[in-house]
């Protein structure tokens, strides 16, 4: 193979203990909610500066709560801001981890691919089987439409 930009040797056992390692984490954090597109759509959104203007109107609120009417909830106000921050850099390594698993399910199919492009380029020199034969059945379907590029002069590339 001439291409393999990782090799991944992982047991059964060290998936079984990721497998039981995301078990704790769904059971620890099942108070997660999911969202519909509508209600996505729907909520009001805080970035970074109504994120600021949030925390100060929360700072300013607490220190004169008798302003507030009583249906205002506070306590949950400042506990909203809590959890927010607590989630936060959980949230940022599992998207991190996401993001390295994601990169290494990327780097693998492609490792896989051009050694099945380097395979089949193999089997073809050899010559003809029923195997073969197979594969090129495969091949003529994953390459329908696809001709090989032409140069100026009308040639195909080597």
């Amino acid at each position: 193979m001439t291409q393999n930009v990782i090799s991944l040797p992982l047991s059964v056992e060290q998936i079984d203990l990721v497998q039981k390692a995301l078990e704790v984490l769904e059971q620890q954090l099942a108070v997660l909610i999911s969202l519909s597109v509508d209600q996505r759509r729907e909520l009001s959104k805080m970035g970074p500066k109504s994120e600021m203007f949030a925390r100060k109107a929360y700072d300013v609120i607490a220190q004169s709560p008798e302003i507030l009417p009583g249906t205002f909830d506070l306590k949950e106000f400042g506990a909203d801001i809590q959890a927010l921050d607590r989630l936060r850099p959980v949230l940022a390594r599992l998207t991190a981890l996401t993001q390295r698993g994601e990169d290494t399910e990327m780097a693998l199919g492609s490792d896989i691919y051009a050694a099945a492009l380097e395979a089949y380029r193999f089997a073809k020199l050899a010559g003809k089987g029923t195997a073969l034969d197979e594969l090129r059945a495969q091949a003529s379907t994953r390459f329908k439409g696809q001709s090989r590029r032409r140069d100026e002069t009308g040639a195909v590339p080597a």
